[in-house]
C-alpha cells in the first residue's frame, strides 16, 4: 500500500550528521592538546568511558533530571573523575566542543537524499538544543531545508515520547499520519514515532537487523523508493 506522506521528519545525530566520527575525533584532538586524564591507561580507554558517560547523562537529561548545561558539566566531571566548579567545568568543555566542531561533517548521502526528496516537507525533531542544532546544521549548510527545528531542551519532552512527535506534527501543521520519521535509533526514533502515529523509519547504518517489528533501510538511499511505495521497500526489516 502506498503511503500517504507529506513530510519527512528527521534525527540528526547519526542519521544526518555523523556524530559517531565527529565525537572520537574531538574527543581525540582535545586530549591531545590537554593531556589524557588520570586513571585511563590508554585514549581508547577515555574514548569508551566518554561514550559511555555521554549516553548516561544524555538519559538523565531526556529523563528531565538535569538541564542542557547540567548535563555536560557532569559529563566534564565524571570523565576527569574530579570536582569542577561550573564555570572550570563550562571551559573544560567549551575547549572540547571546539575540536569536536572542527570534525562536523554530514554522512555522505544526506544532501543526495534532501535533493531527492524535494516533493516532500522536511524538518527536524533532535533530542538536543535548538541552538546547538540549528548552528550545526547551518554550518554544514542545510538549515534551509528544514521547516522547522524542534529539540528536547526547548520542547520539555524527549523522544520517544509521544508528546515530542506530536509537537513536530503540530509545528507542520500535519496529522501524524501523514509524516514519516528518520533516525538511527529503533526504540527512541522508529518505535517512538509509531507509537505515536507516524511511519517510523529506522536507519540501520551498521545493519544490526533483529527487528522485525520496524521498517528498517541501511542507507538513506533506500528511503525514496520507501516513500514511493514501492513494494521491494517498506516491508519491515526488508534491507541487508
Amino acid at each position: 500500500m502506498r503511503m500517504a506522506i507529506r513530510a519527512v521528519l528527521w534525527d540528526v545525530d547519526d542519521t544526518l550528521f555523523d556524530y559517531g566520527t565527529a565525537a572520537a575525533t574531538g574527543l581525540s584532538r582535545h586530549l591531545e592538546a590537554e593531556g589524557l586524564p588520570d586513571g585511563y591507561g590508554c585514549a581508547q580507554d577515555a574514548l569508551d568511558a566518554w561514550e559511555g558517560l555521554t549516553r548516561r547523562h544524555w538519559e538523565r537529561f531526556a529523563a528531565g533530571l538535569t538541564d542542557w548545561e547540567g548535563q555536560r558539566r557532569d559529563r566534564a566531571r565524571d570523565f576527569l573523575g574530579r570536582p569542577l566548579s561550573d564555570a572550570e567545568a563550562d571551559e573544560w568543555f567549551g575547549r572540547h566542543v571546539r575540536h569536536y566542531e572542527t570534525a562536523w561533517s554530514l554522512f555522505a548521502d544526506s544532501v543526495p537524499v534532501l535533493d531527492a526528496l524535494t516533493e516532500y516537507r522536511h524538518a527536524v525533531l533532535s533530542n538536543s538544543s535548538l541552538v546547538h542544532q540549528h548552528r550545526k546544521l547551518t554550518v554544514l549548510g542545510v538549515r534551509d531545508r528544514f521547516e522547522s527545528v524542534l529539540c528536547a531542551a526547548e520542547l520539555g519532552v524527549s523522544k520517544p515520547e509521544v508528546a515530542a512527535f506530536h509537537a513536530a506534527c503540530d509545528a507542520l501543521a500535519l496529522a501524524p499520519h501523514e509524516v514519516a520519521y528518520v533516525g538511527n535509533e529503533p526504540d527512541i526514533d522508529a518505535g517512538g514515532a509509531m507509537a505515536a502515529g507516524l511511519t517510523g523509519i529506522w536507519l540501520d547504518r551498521q545493519d544490526r537487523g533483529g527487528r522485525p517489528d520496524l521498517t528498517r533501510i541501511t542507507g538513506l538511499h533506500q528511503l525514496p523508493g520507501l516513500l514511493a511505495g514501492h513494494t521491494r521497500f517498506g516491508a519491515p526489516d526488508t534491507f541487508g
